[in-house]
């Protein structure tokens, strides 16, 4: 391999078995940067594209969980230097001219750049992304644990914030899987009371340790268990869990709708109407989000669970990851 090459992971088709390949190391045009790679999550919104959601055009090389350092910018880049430890969120660009960026609402433009979607993502390398979209990390914090928290943990906990939760109200979680076991470590750092909602028997030690004060097995239980929860961040890719956790919300409660099912529908009981309570879509809302989700990581107070592998072997991590074999973030090291 010649040193204007690297190894990439490439979706080859809709539904085709990833394949690493030598390719060009990419160029930095004016206001990016080269960022080589320490490590890339794979996020189940993986699964999704390589299904063909998302509109990716293959080949392609995908991953939007991406961390690494900087190691050339481009032209009129000031607000990085080489050396950085950064990572890379889901947005990268927009157009700037539309509605929504008038508004300051950036991530509804429909003509946005999102990371490994319509912009080479993380899973190689090396990778080019916009200096204004990267995000300093922390000192000491490895880039191991940094890089889940640029989708994982940047929507888990920005659901939380958004949810808007109030001293003495309850935090339920549904789902202990790649968003869960972030969002009850979250939910308890933030300081409050967190109950788990998990029908896998398997999962209720882990859950405690992780912080939870109870752990039940679904909404009828969540609601007995001090009459339910006032915002249920539901994580889980089953929309029949989430639906049944829905019975133990409390009345002005808040359902952050945080997970996807591509094969299920979401029933929603009229029950909801009457408690007057509100069921909110949330993905990565502001980005003091994810300054705070990754300074509570670096501060020791969550702890993201992950499997490591070399980029050699993203096929088989992927694999694991869409059979739901993983706990609870498989990451790649394309570089040691």
């Amino acid at each position: 391999m010649s040193s204007s090459e690297m190894l990439a992971a490439v979706v080859p088709s809709v539904n085709a078995k990833w394949e690493v390949r030598e390719v060009s190391i990419p160029k930095p045009e004016a206001n990016q940067v080269l960022i080589k790679m320490h490590a890339s999550g794979i996020c189940y919104t993986d699964v999704h594209a390589t299904h063909g959601a998302l509109g990716v055009k293959f080949p392609y090389t995908i991953g939007h969980e991406p961390a690494g350092e900087i190691i050339e910018l481009g032209e009129g880049v000031t607000t990085r230097k080489v050396g950085d430890r950064v990572g890379v969120p889901w947005l990268q660009s927009t157009c700037g001219r539309c509605e929504w960026c008038q508004r300051g609402k950036s991530f509804f433009c429909p003509n946005h750049i999102a990371t490994g979607i319509n912009i080479a993502g993380g899973h190689a390398e090396y990778m080019v992304a916009y200096a204004d979209a990267t995000q300093l990390i922390p000192n000491g914090l490895s880039y191991s644990q940094a890089a889940p928290i640029f989708c994982a943990g940047y929507t888990v906990y920005s659901g939380l914030r958004l949810a808007d939760p109030k001293p003495h109200e309850r935090i339920a979680v549904v789902g202990i899987g790649a968003l869960g076991h972030l969002g009850i470590q979250y939910s308890k750092a933030a300081g409050f009371e967190t109950i788990a909602v998990t029908h896998s028997k398997d999962k209720e030690e882990l859950a405690y340790n992780l912080g939870a004060d109870r752990v039940v097995s679904d909404g009828e239980a969540l609601l007995k268990d001090g009459e339910g929860a006032d915002v249920i961040l539901a994580t889980s890719n089953s929309y029949k869990a989430t639906a049944d956790a829905i019975k133990g919300v409390r009345p002005d409660g808040r359902v952050m709708l945080m997970g996807v099912s591509s094969t299920e529908t979401l029933t929603i009981s009229p029950e909801i109407l009457f408690k007057r309570a509100r069921i909110i879509g949330s993905t990565q809302n502001d980005r003091e989000h994810l300054y705070e989700a990754l300074d509570y990581v670096a501060k020791g107070k969550v702890k993201v669970m992950t499997e490591t592998f070399p980029l050699e072997e993203i096929s088989n991590a992927y694999d694991k990851v869409a059979n739901g074999n993983v706990r609870f973030k498989a990451v790649v090291e394309p570089v040691k």
